[in-house]
């Protein structure tokens, strides 16, 4: 399910392609943290006494409807500028997600299955910055694995 705006009226939608619909794996401290955050959702809507809007959200006001993409942007800004950490938008998380896999040598096919892209092929060409350091990174496993029986 896709959640869109026109103007500021909340419209689901299905997504537009199969690919966009996809099981992506969690690492377990992720998943804890999620788990923590939902029952709190679930704790604040019986304290407030909200009905559940039926809409399972994971980021959501408190009455349980979506945030519109502006006020979430505007409050991730909020927060980003709270910190030390360089300023990015909302959507440039997904790059420095993809980024840091290819960095730490995750396989680019893992990398483009998580993304969702239509094939790796665009993975590969987004982000070819990365793959310099990656190249060299092979040319010395290559290395490693060729001359280890010479000593």
């Amino acid at each position: 399910m896709n959640i869109t705006f026109v103007g500021y009226q909340l419209q689901f939608t299905t997504p537009k392609t199969r690919r966009a619909r996809r099981v992506v794996a969690l690492d377990e401290r992720t998943l804890v943290v999620l788990k923590r955050h939902r029952k709190a959702q679930i704790e604040e809507r019986l304290r407030f006494q909200t009905p559940d809007q039926g809409h399972n959200l994971v980021f959501r006001k408190w009455d349980g409807e979506p945030i519109h993409p502006d006020a979430f942007s505007k409050a991730f800004n909020k927060r980003v500028a709270a910190t030390e950490v360089p300023r990015i938008r909302f959507h440039d998380l997904r790059h420095t997600h993809a980024t840091l896999l290819l960095q730490a040598g995750t396989n680019p096919k893992v990398v483009f299955e998580r993304l969702g892209h239509s094939t790796v092929s665009i993975t590969l060409d987004t982000y070819s910055h990365v793959i310099p350091s990656l190249q060299e990174d092979a040319a010395k496993r290559a290395s490693e694995l060729v001359f280890a029986e010479f000593g």
